[in-house]
């Protein structure tokens, strides 16, 4: 009975699983959060008396609290203990969840980007230098319009442990880019072992270029190591419905319609930075490049390319329809060829947008920390360099967010709530991402196949 109850579960759509979770998470926490809501306002009210009177706690109760509030304070005690109890409970699901992400996030992008430099095939086929850097200009100026939109609109999310988290603010532009340098050269032993995202990105980066002159036989170990580790993280990624119930319960528990704000505005900005970047930042550098009105040719990439994907939520499934589509326009098909797979791993425009975004919003929700626009410049080559290393499962960019973090000096404990908080809000988000990074697979394959003739 239980091997079916495990498959149908693995076998079912897990757009709809997080949603159940969502929901359900929504209705403990609110529950538990209203039935607490009369204890906690009795225990605010005695102890903001305490502090003004002097008096102890026995004494604000005899004295200042009115009778039927004197009466009443045992019974809402028990009742926000049983829903602090269960609030707790749930949230132990969620606690498990950011533990399994904690522990592969590191290995997993040590894995992606090694394993990425390592087998990727760039080809000398004509115009592929113009897709590759077309492919990077359009996710670094991704981050660049994240970066922005998260300083015009600053979000802050209620979690726990934030309000009391120890770090300082960045000291400058100069300190950044040292402690930057510092944590590049750390052990690469060291940095996997205490999640130092720069350090184990840098070894990546060595280690890839360096294996590239392996033997064939090589190469297929890391290959195959990067394929084991993938599919420990869709298994992770199977439980997030588990994990987003906890997430929610306890968040809405502590926070009340807070969190839920808080969840709105971050979809609103995520959603919105990445329609500025597929209808005026892309289309700017096609008309760049072609001198013609880009929209005809963006509106053909949304239509036939961007819905399937935002249904799939992942490139790699959509290399097909890309496909038939660059034939439909005729493309060189040595080009396409290269190019639609290569943008499935390395134009992550909207990955970088989630990156630069999460990991902004938890500077924000930290106020001990403050960053500057200068400062958060530099947030858009780590998130820019950190996309282009994205999973190829859904949901894989939001792995990369402690790797934006920790430039600013933010914890991997904390890092975690805001991957959590991803997911949560990963129905919208990552669909959109999806079909943003996989349309403009097409629409600079077009460009580059109409201007390298």
């Amino acid at each position: 009975m239980f091997k079916n109850i495990a498959r149908r579960y693995a076998d079912g759509n897990l757009i709809v699983q997080i949603l159940v979770g969502i929901i359900l998470g929504a209705l403990v926490g609110f529950y538990t959060h209203y039935q607490a809501a009369p204890y906690n306002q009795l225990s605010a009210k005695i102890q903001t008396i305490q502090k003004e009177s002097g008096l102890s706690v026995d004494e604000v109760i005899k004295t200042r609290l009115s009778q039927d509030e004197a009466k009443q304070l045992d019974e809402v005690k028990a009742k926000a203990s049983s829903a602090d109890s269960i609030a707790a409970s749930a949230s132990v699901l969620g606690d498990l969840f950011k533990g399994a992400l904690k522990a592969i996030a590191p290995i997993l992008v040590f894995v992606l980007v090694a394993t990425s430099i390592i087998l990727k095939d760039f080809g000398h086929t004509k115009g592929m230098q113009k897709i590759i850097t077309l492919y990077l200009v359009g996710t670094f100026l991704a981050a660049v319009v994240a970066v922005i939109a998260s300083f015009l609109f600053p979000i802050e999310i209620p979690l726990k442990g934030l309000q009391s988290a120890d770090m300082s603010a960045p000291q400058g532009i100069t300190n950044v880019l040292k402690d930057l340098i510092y944590k590049m050269v750390e052990n690469p032993i060291t940095a996997l072992a205490n999640g130092n995202y720069i350090g184990i990105i840098t070894w990546a980066i060595g280690g890839g270029i360096a294996m590239r002159y392996a033997t064939p036989e090589t190469k297929k170990v890391f290959k195959d190591i990067s394929d084991g580790v993938t599919h420990i993280v869709k298994f992770i990624i199977r439980l997030a419905p588990f994990g987003i119930f906890g997430m929610v319960a306890i968040s809405i528990h502590d926070t009340g319609f807070e969190a839920l704000a808080g969840y709105l505005k971050l979809i609103l900005v995520l959603v919105g930075a990445m329609l500025v970047v597929a209808f005026i930042v892309y289309p700017a550098m096609v008309f760049a490049l072609t001198r013609k009105n880009p929209y005809p040719l963006v509106m053909i990439c949304l239509k036939e390319s961007a819905i399937s994907a935002f249904f799939t939520r992942s490139s790699a499934a959509n290399i097909p329809v890309n496909m038939a589509l660059c034939k439909k326009l005729g493309l060189k098909e040595e080009l396409y060829s290269i190019s639609i797979p290569l943008g499935a791993t390395i134009n992550m425009g909207g990955a970088a947008v989630t990156i630069s975004i999460l990991a902004l919003t938890a500077v924000n929700s930290i106020p001990s920390i403050t960053v500057t626009f200068g400062d958060a410049l530099l947030l858009c080559f780590i998130s820019a360099l950190g996309a282009c290393g994205a999973s190829g499962v859904a949901g894989g960019s939001l792995l990369l967010v402690p790797l934006a973090c920790g430039l600013f000096g933010i914890g991997n404990d904390i890092a975690m709530q805001f991957v959590t908080v991803g997911f949560t809000i990963g129905v919208i988000q990552d669909s959109v991402e999806t079909a943003l990074n996989s349309s403009s697979d097409v629409l600079f394959t077009a460009v580059a196949s109409e201007t390298s003739e």
